[in-house]
């Protein structure tokens, strides 16, 4: 029996929600369908909004401290869903995967370091390094068949000379929901051990795998990599809550830990906001339910997505991927330029996506759109999408 109705429609505009209410100013225009941010049209676990109301009702909001009971509830939901046993004392909150990344960036290089990603990639990957003076290098993957694939060979060539110092992972892979296997990421931490690259692995998509496949945590593969590796997690992803900015930097070495606290304690980083804190325990202990539920509705949605657009509009490739809730459409044989595909989005159907050429010059010829959206939402906006391809 299903407990939550992710048909509902909930009016966003107006409720300082940048994805439905910045479109004049980042597409230019303020009557088209937003199908680009990642996060989700749904209502928060009832339980998440049941202990936020609670907590508001307090009334006192004077300075907070994250207390054990959060500690645990992170622990066990990693522990039970993906069998990584973590210890609280590896734990070092932030408001977020991206200024995790722009800490550890400060934290672990120095101005003109070589920082690699593998491309193309989420675009703040490059904003945080060029942003903080950093070298961004890019290693270029390969495409095929819908799914992304590492060139292992290519990118250890990069590290030779030694002066690659970082890696930011993305895993799963955003965009194209590529969930690496096990084996995949094993190969990759041996390379980056041998050579000593600090990973930065995004891991905030890990709970949005879709059926038949399996998230790995990098550093749980073995102790010599987890040694090197910083895993940046969030509730905020799974559980729709990324307004309430809440993130834990997770890493068992003591040395880089204490660099990136000392590096916080310099930006003046005290804790997390009071309804941050609140909103991560209580989905962590309450919202697997929630969890499986959604999941299962934005499978369905992905299904229809991909069925529609191979049928519809032939003339597009796209894959269902293994995980996230962001589809990776692949317009290429269409022949368009960038700006001209947007220019038809736009202004022929009415419709805001991602365009691919933000993540990488890899990626000229895509574009991402997210379908954690209700099913109404979803058919309407891949008619949008066919009208303007077509």
């Amino acid at each position: 029996m299903k407990t939550y109705n992710f048909d509902e429609h909930i009016n966003r505009k107006s409720t300082s929600s940048v994805k439905w209410d910045e479109t004049v100013r980042v597409f230019g225009r303020g009557d088209v369908l937003p199908m680009w941010v990642a996060d989700m049209d749904f209502r928060a676990p009832i339980e998440v909004t049941k202990a936020i109301i609670e907590k508001a009702n307090h009334g006192i909001f004077g300075y907070t401290s994250i207390s054990p009971s959060v500690d645990e509830a992170v622990k066990s939901w990693f522990l039970n869903r993906h069998g990584w046993n973590l210890n609280n004392e590896w734990f070092t909150y932030i408001s977020g995967v991206v200024p995790a990344l722009s800490a550890t960036i400060q934290a672990f290089s120095n101005p003109m370091d070589k920082v690699i990603v593998f491309s193309p990639v989420y675009y703040p990957f490059y904003d945080m390094i060029s942003h903080n003076e950093r070298t961004i290098l890019t290693s270029p993957m390969n495409y095929k068949h819908g799914r992304y694939h590492m060139d292992l060979e290519h990118f250890e060539a990069q590290l030779l000379d030694g002066t690659v110092k970082m890696l930011l992972l993305c895993n799963p892979h955003n965009p194209g929901g590529t969930v690496w296997t096990r084996e995949e990421l094993r190969q990759l931490g041996e390379i980056c051990v041998k050579h000593n690259v600090v990973v930065v692995a995004d891991e905030i998509h890990a709970d949005l795998i879709f059926k038949g496949h399996t998230y790995t945590p990098f550093a749980s593969i073995s102790e010599e990599i987890a040694r090197q590796t910083v895993t940046c997690i969030a509730p905020t992803k799974t559980f729709n809550i990324a307004g309430l900015q809440a993130a834990i930097m997770v890493t068992s070495n003591h040395t880089l830990r204490e660099k990136m606290e000392f590096f916080m304690k310099k930006q003046g980083h005290f804790t997390l906001n009071i309804f941050g804190i609140t909103a991560m325990e209580a989905a962590y202990r309450h919202g697997e339910q929630w969890l499986k539920e959604v999941m299962d509705y934005i499978e369905e949605n992905m299904d229809i997505a991909v069925s529609f657009i191979q049928k519809e509009i032939p003339e597009v490739n796209v894959v269902k991927p293994e995980g996230t809730y962001l589809l990776w459409i692949d317009c290429r044989k269409l022949g368009l330029k960038d700006e001209e595909l947007t220019r038809l989005l736009l202004h022929k159907g009415k419709l805001a996506l991602d365009s691919g050429k933000k993540f990488g010059k890899e990626a000229d010829g895509f574009i991402r759109m997210n379908i954690a959206c209700t099913r109404s939402t979803l058919n309407e906006g891949l008619e949008r999408l066919k009208l303007a391809l077509l």
